[in-house]
């Protein structure tokens, strides 16, 4: 895939959601239930907190969540925030011009993010496969930042990895089945992480923003991934009234916790 056509979109002419697309094709080689994940979340959007939330969109990326809401509810609005250069420039351009989307670029470990964001509570906190990225000592304190910034009656979702480690024998078949998948895919043309960099890093809009991209995280941050008990205990901790899983994969699970 090229990052640049004759018939892309923006002032760039990068095609933005070409871009989109491979993003979502490289991430469903790693998660093949990544929709699901998002429909469900989104279900329970609406079941919280209505049709027409105010949602920050948690470590952002692409904008993969934000994209998902609004089709679904074209009256939400969306705060994006997030570090990656590359991942929010291709946010940006995708979303240019709709006064719906905010983008906000920040360090999550900056205790003092919070201030960067345009309101001061969100309807719903959703985030997916991003704070495995964090250990577990400064994921509790975002936890504890998040829940200052969810309204009474809000709520916060994460759909990540959450590994039981009580469970090694489940751990391994599954894990065993899916990489014996994602080989089948490899060899069927899709491509993994490193591979989806390398293409953007010869885009030459995204090549600026993928070097500084790869100075901050280097190839992949090293963080943890607790149980979904785990998540939940500290998220009651933080000051949430109620937490549990509301969807869960044999590897994955997503986490609901009602303000």
């Amino acid at each position: 895939m090229s990052g640049t056509t004759a018939t892309g979109t923006g002032t760039t002419g990068t095609d933005w959601q070409a871009w989109q697309e491979s993003w979502d094709r490289q991430q469903e080689w790693y998660m093949p239930d990544r929709e699901e994940r998002f429909r469900i979340m989104l279900d329970m959007v609406e079941a919280c907190v209505g049709p027409e939330p105010r949602i920050l969109d948690l470590a952002c990326g692409t904008g993969s969540i934000t994209a998902r809401l609004l089709a679904r509810f074209p009256d939400a609005t969306s705060t994006g925030i997030d570090l990656d250069p590359a991942l929010l420039a291709i946010a940006r351009g995708t979303f240019e011009g709709d006064d719906r989307v905010t983008f906000v670029e920040a360090d999550l470990k900056d205790p003092d993010w919070p201030a960067r964001l345009p309101y001061e509570t969100y309807d719903a906190v959703l985030t997916a496969t991003a704070l495995h990225w964090l250990h577990s000592a400064p994921l509790a304190a975002l936890y504890g930042r998040i829940a200052g910034l969810v309204r009474h009656g809000g709520v916060f979702m994460n759909a990540d990895h959450m590994i039981d480690e009580t469970t090694p024998r489940i751990n391994a078949a599954e894990r065993a089945l899916r990489h014996a998948r994602m080989d089948q895919a490899t060899r069927d043309g899709a491509l993994d992480w490193a591979e989806w960099w390398q293409l953007a890093a010869k885009d030459p809009v995204l090549a600026g923003p993928t070097a500084r991209r790869f100075e901050i995280y280097g190839d992949h941050a090293d963080g943890d991934m607790p149980s979904a008990q785990w998540h939940a205990r500290v998220l009651r901790e933080k000051g949430f009234g109620e937490a549990r899983a509301v969807w869960c994969s044999p590897a994955d699970t997503l986490l609901l916790a009602l303000k």
